[in-house]
């Protein structure tokens, strides 16, 4: 396969990715679908959770990883970039990909391993209050289901937030790899030419 192409084949994808995070990150400042908890938040109560702060999916993984893609899919098209030049350049460009990617998983690692904040009690602190309840669980949390039912307000927020993190983490790795991929493929686009005929 010519460099050129493996290109394209890249860049479509990672449009995607980016789509899917900057969706993801949106609906993170939403949780159980309702804006009442966003608002508090600018008001000075802070009811989102801080890993959704740091917006790893839109910055991270939506426009660091949009950048590269339209980049990558010019050196597919055969005009501009489709030469040597272009693809020493698509080398830079997914290594911007590849720090998105890395700053979107590293937050959405992040956002599961701390889990939600909410409003919450259990046997232990039995007066409800807002928090982290699962904080200090190492991870444990996402396997005993129980424990997700200390998360009162906002409603399923738990499972809100593990399946919007989750699809954070698997749209970084799979934009860190093709990053990687595009870095490998600019390389040799850089030393033996696109197959483009325009060197």
């Amino acid at each position: 396969m010519c460099t050129g192409a493996c290109s394209k084949v890249i860049a479509v994808p990672l449009y995607v990715l980016a789509l899917v995070s900057v969706i993801c990150n949106i609906m993170l400042f939403f949780p159980d679908f309702d804006t009442k908890y966003a608002a508090d938040d600018r008001n000075g109560q802070q009811r989102i959770t801080e890993e959704v702060k740091y917006m790893g999916g839109l910055i991270g993984g939506g426009i660091m990883a949009l950048i590269p893609a339209i980049h990558i899919h010019l050196t597919s098209s055969g005009k501009c970039c489709a030469n040597r030049c272009g693809m020493f350049l698509s080398i830079g460009f997914a290594a911007l990909g590849v720090a998105g990617g890395v700053y979107s998983l590293s937050t959405a690692a992040l956002g599961l391993q701390n889990g939600p904040l909410c409003y919450w009690k259990n046997p232990q602190n039995p007066i409800p209050k807002w928090g982290v309840p699962f904080a200090n669980s190492t991870g444990s949390y996402l396997t005993d289901k129980e424990m997700w039912k200390w998360c009162l307000i906002p409603e399923n927020v738990v499972e809100f937030n593990v399946g919007l993190f989750s699809t954070l983490l698997v749209a970084a790795g799979l934009q860190l790899v093709l990053c990687l991929i595009q870095m490998i493929n600019g390389l040799f686009g850089c030393i033996c030419g696109t197959c483009g005929g325009k060197e």
